[in-house]
């Protein structure tokens, strides 16, 4: 009776589990199929009635991807996003890591340590609103409100979230490897970067798709620090689709697909190592 109880039980969580799923699947692939259909579409095939909307392109043409590249000047946009991107995960990832590393390995020790993690950390909690004016006039005072600014801004942000997962990470890395470099006489330093630095190339990745997803779609620091530079980022630039009157939605789903492609390509190319790092990470 036990055992058969148990069979249903399971035969239940498999069916409920096979429809969470499903509706996953309908959640995130329904509204990416209207982007790339939106995309392909002329202004004229354009209806109100859903039957309209949902119909394949009458004719598949790229002219819309030509005209956004156009109006959001894309290659330059692209390069904007490029910099402060590439630049803010490869700072975040030596920076974050090493503090990471500092701090965690230092907190069972000492206090000090303890209350500088926790008020890093706290820095999760402070919305992006609050510290919007305080940064443009500070950026403008010091002179940085440019996209070294906001690199430099980026950095300060993440870490809270970055030193959580490296800090959480370090507690599956023993003691007993540094230990035994010390003994062999390597300095602290030397042991971090040729024991420590290489065993966490799983959290790494994790640091750099989650840096890099934040950085490329984010809006509202580049709005508010390049304004007036003529140095527009891919997300900045596609707010050229909208205007007070309306929006071009097949220019600007065709923007949207060519901004999703360099970021994709990265996601795809770490995403190996991404599942470790998270459930290594989430230690308490």
């Amino acid at each position: 009776m036990m055992s058969l109880a148990k069979r249903k039980t399971g035969e239940k969580v498999n069916w409920v589990t096979t429809i969470l799923l499903i509706l996953g699947c309908v959640t995130v692939f329904f509204p990416l199929y209207m982007a790339v259909i939106i995309a392909f579409k002329s202004p004229s095939e354009m209806t109100n009635n859903i039957a309209g909307a949902l119909s394949f392109p009458e004719q598949w043409s790229l002219n819309n991807f030509r005209e956004a590249m156009e109006v959001t000047d894309f290659w330059n946009s692209l390069g904007n996003s490029l910099l402060i991107t590439g630049v803010t995960v490869i700072l975040a990832v030596f920076i974050h890591s090493m503090a990471g590393y500092a701090i965690g390995r230092s907190m069972a020790k000492s206090k000090k340590y303890k209350f500088a993690y926790l008020y890093i950390v706290s820095g999760m909690f402070v919305p992006f609103a609050i510290l919007m004016m305080p940064l443009v006039k500070q950026t403008a005072q010091l002179g940085i409100a440019n996209r070294f600014g906001v690199i430099v801004l980026y950095v300060v942000f993440f870490m809270p979230m970055n030193l959580l997962l490296y800090a959480g990470y370090l507690k599956n890395i023993p003691l007993a490897l540094e230990e035994a470099a010390h003994i062999d006489g390597a300095t602290t330093w030397k042991t971090y970067w040729t024991i420590i630095f290489p065993i966490m190339k799983p959290m790494h990745a994790t640091v750099a798709v989650l840096t890099a997803l934040g950085t490329w779609n984010d809006v509202m620091t580049p709005l508010v620090i390049l304004s007036g530079t003529g140095h527009n980022t891919l997300p900045l630039a596609q707010l050229n689709f909208q205007t007070q009157f309306g929006t071009n939605y097949n220019l600007a789903f065709a923007s949207y697909l060519l901004a999703l492609l360099p970021i994709l390509i990265f996601y795809i190319i770490c995403q190996k190592q991404i599942l470790n790092g998270v459930v290594n990470g989430a230690v308490k």
